[in-house]
């Protein structure tokens, strides 16, 4: 009799179930929900106006993808519940949220529903950023040996930032809640009934060490005399390895899922982590790109090192056995979506219409009658900020050499090839810093649905690039995660050799492009050194000036 497990990806606008036949990875059932509140970035159910930068969630959103999409795999698939054996949870990160001792979110208390700071911090809040600035300078002055391990920064989209923002402007709700934990554990904890930390947020979101555990309280305290013991009082839970069981659904839960009670559930993961068993990736040199909304970089190392301005890197973070390093870019789905959504004319619409295409593809096939170069544009990718390798969400988007001439088209190649640039930028940081990067990989909705992004891609980083053969590369990873934890295999890679995937299809360097590219990228470090180093800061004056208006 087949076996079963089930992957929950927790995107930035919606949650699917992926049901996944564990013997090889055959996708039988998918079911995606849209969340009902969607990111609040500028009010509150409520009404309530939202400041500058800040980027919330409401966790009823979360249980409702537990409550919709599991029952429906299993309707879908006719698939007896007795035969799913395990599951699995990832998340976007840092996605953060205050909660009682039960686990309650504080938004779902009467006393706080119309406060903000009671909601879940998205991974792109970046109202924070003050916050991080300073840890930052404390940490150096302080000399902290573990900073090194992030870059040299930490980002204002991680735990430490958001926690110290809730401390000093709700210091009622700090002391109100119990724990400040990740979504992704949070959701573990209704599924199971008990409170995990997983490795990977603890680890890169968190500032957690296998070894070293977390910062010393000497360290909170200079932050802020009232985080002394934070880690005691509001982090307080072990942290398990990825790959590990977190506990079996609850008696409440299999009623709500539809799963058997007992059906084990493995530990928690990032979304973009989990991807790499996903696209049988099982050693170093083999950069894996997640590319959506925001993009994620990852690349496995035999050998601790320093690379500056990466996200971090975190000893079995990824895969067991191996150091796992993370970069990213915070803004390319969304910029791409943010161009289409509100400069695009009725005309286009019309004409993608009749062309039985959506808009997207539309752009992409007119933008590709252009050579490279033959707009006379340049972008820089920091519509969201930058997370790497320069980690200041401050940094804003730029377009450069506009006529009365420029089309729609010619702007959504620029952005694309901005992206690219930036993808390009993070590989060479590490490469010069001792992380070579010989082969490269892509999932996420823009690798499935955009050869021509992926063909660009190609002439710019100027390497093959492979593709995942899941249309939903995490769900897929975190059913892998949920086979291991429900005993089809001994170990994450056993599984990923089973029932990871990979496309046919590999999009090959075009030589002449890659020379005219070459010369765009040197146009590119020009620009991104000179309003990113602090050479002119006229975006963040621009920024600071429209907080005070």
């Amino acid at each position: 009799m087949a076996k079963y497990s089930i992957g929950m990806d927790y995107g930035t606008l919606s949650g699917r179930a992926l049901l996944v036949n564990v013997a090889n990875g055959e996708e039988i059932a998918t079911s995606v929900l849209e969340y009902p509140h969607g990111v609040m970035d500028e009010y509150l159910p409520n009404g309530t106006k939202l400041p500058i930068d800040w980027a919330l969630e409401h966790p009823k959103d979360y249980l409702d993808v537990l409550k919709i999409t599991i029952p429906e795999v299993i309707k879908k698939s006719g698939v007896n519940p007795k035969d799913i054996i395990g599951l699995g949870v990832d998340f976007t990160a840092c996605t953060v949220m205050p909660v009682t001792k039960e686990g309650t979110p504080l938004c779902f208390l009467d006393e706080y529903k119309n406060e903000p700071h009671a909601y879940i911090k998205l991974w792109k809040h970046h109202a924070a950023q003050d916050k991080a600035n300073k840890l930052n300078d404390i940490a150096t002055l302080m000399g902290e040996k573990w900073l090194a391990r992030y870059g040299g920064k930490i980002s204002s989209e991680w735990l430490v930032p958001k926690l110290w923002q809730l401390l000093d402007e709700k210091p009622d709700i700090y002391d109100s809640m119990d724990y400040f934990i990740e979504a992704a554990d949070w959701v573990i904890w209704q599924l199971t009934g008990n409170q995990t930390r997983n490795s990977c947020t603890a680890g890169y979101k968190a500032i957690w060490h296998k070894q070293e555990g977390y910062p010393s309280k000497d360290f909170y305290k200079a932050l802020d005399k009232r985080l002394e013991n934070v880690v005691d009082t509001k982090l307080n839970c072990k942290v398990l390895p990825l790959g590990t069981t977190a506990g079996g659904i609850t008696k409440e839960m299999a009623a709500i899922t539809g799963l058997i009670e007992g059906t084990k559930v493995a530990v928690a993961n990032v979304d973009a982590h989990v991807c790499m068993p996903a696209v049988k990736i099982d050693g170093p040199g083999k950069m894996l790109a997640i590319m959506g909304t925001s993009s994620c970089h990852m690349i496995l190392g035999e050998q601790e090192k320093m690379v500056p301005g990466i996200c971090g890197y975190v000893e079995d973070g990824i895969m067991p056995g191996y150091f796992g390093y993370e970069a990213g870019q915070s803004c390319v789905g969304d910029h791409f979506a943010w161009f289409v959504n509100n400069y695009i004319n009725d005309e286009y619409h019309q004409l993608a219409k009749e062309k039985n295409q959506n808009i997207f593809v539309y752009l992409e096939e007119k933008m590709m009658e252009y050579k490279p170069g033959e707009t006379g544009l340049i972008a820089l990718d920091w519509w969201n900020g930058n997370r790497s390798v320069l980690v200041d969400v401050d940094l804003t988007g730029m377009m450069l050499g506009m006529t009365l001439t420029t089309k729609p088209e010619e702007i959504y190649k620029a952005l694309i090839e901005a992206t690219a640039f930036g993808t390009r930028k993070i590989i060479k940081s590490f490469e010069e810093n001792g992380i070579p990067v010989n082969e490269f990989y892509a999932a996420g909705g823009i690798a499935e649905k955009s050869p021509a992004t992926m063909q660009i891609y190609a002439d710019i980083i100027k390497k093959p690039i492979k593709i995942s053969g899941s249309a939903q590369g995490p769900a897929l990873g975190s059913a892998i995660f949920g086979a291991v934890a429900g005993g089809a295999y001994e170990d994450v890679y056993k599984a990923a050799m089973k029932m990871g995937k990979l496309k046919d299809v590999e999009y090959l360097p075009n030589k002449k492009a890659s020379l005219i590219y070459d010369q765009l990228y040197k146009e590119y470090e020009i620009l991104h050194d000179y309003f990113g180093k602090g050479e002119n800061d006229v975006m963040k004056r621009l920024k600071k000036l429209k907080k005070t208006i």
